[in-house]
């Protein structure tokens, strides 16, 4: 099995992303899967043309988009994308849309194909805080996640993805008080995690609810 896992590049005011930090961090096999790293722009578009590139080159089997939520104290797998640009702020080129589809061809929302409860629960299992998200937001983060259900789809039918975003890091939030953070070795540990419960749960139904334990 190959999974391909990507991680923003810093945008706005931060020097530094946890995602793609994260990302550089893991191991090149989890759980007996290949792990392909990508690192990807903060940029609507180019974001996915740049994961697009990589699932012809790589062939993946999963694709796992992960993604900074400032103020978030856990690590989220997101179930659903919805066919919506609204940028709080502009990307990394300066461009930020308002109330924009991103495909006028494309579904109004995608569900992930992403075992998101056995994630949580796996991250759970490992010692931080983990639950499912219904909502990745409007900015690059839910666009990319969109953009490879679109794929899908489209494309790349027996392909599955999905998205998760984590909290900062200890350094973003100095001058933030009582705003959540963690550890980049925590950000990896709760990653490598939700990777191996993907793999575990290939093939399978996801679990019924987050609550309990992972046999």
């Amino acid at each position: 099995m190959k999974i391909l896992v990507t991680g923003f590049d810093p945008f706005g005011e931060d020097e530094i992303n946890p995602a793609i930090e994260a990302v550089k961090l893991l191991d090149d096999e989890i759980a007996g899967a290949q792990i392909i790293k990508l690192e990807i722009p903060t940029v609507f578009g180019d974001c996915a043309d740049v994961v697009h590139e990589a699932i012809l080159k790589e062939k993946p089997d999963y694709v796992l988009n992960i993604g900074q939520a400032g103020g978030r104290f856990a690590l989220t797998p997101e179930r659903v994308a919805i066919n919506f640009d609204d940028g709080r702020i502009a990307d990394n080129k300066g461009y930020q849309p308002l109330a924009c589809p991103i495909h006028a061809d494309g579904q109004n929302a995608y569900f992930t194909q992403l075992p998101v409860k056995a994630m949580a629960r796996a991250i759970r299992e490992a010692g931080l805080p983990s639950s499912v998200s219904t909502t990745a937001g409007t900015f690059v983060c839910n666009h990319i996640m969109y953009q490879v259900q679109y794929m899908i789809d489209k494309e790349f039918h027996d392909l599955k993805a999905g998205f998760m975003h984590i909290p900062y890091l200890p350094e973003q939030v100095v001058a933030k008080p009582e705003t959540p953070c963690l550890s980049l070795a925590d950000d990896v540990k709760g990653i490598t995690a939700a990777i191996s419960a993907i793999v575990k749960m290939d093939g399978k139904k996801d679990l019924a609810s987050v609550e309990g334990h992972i046999a």
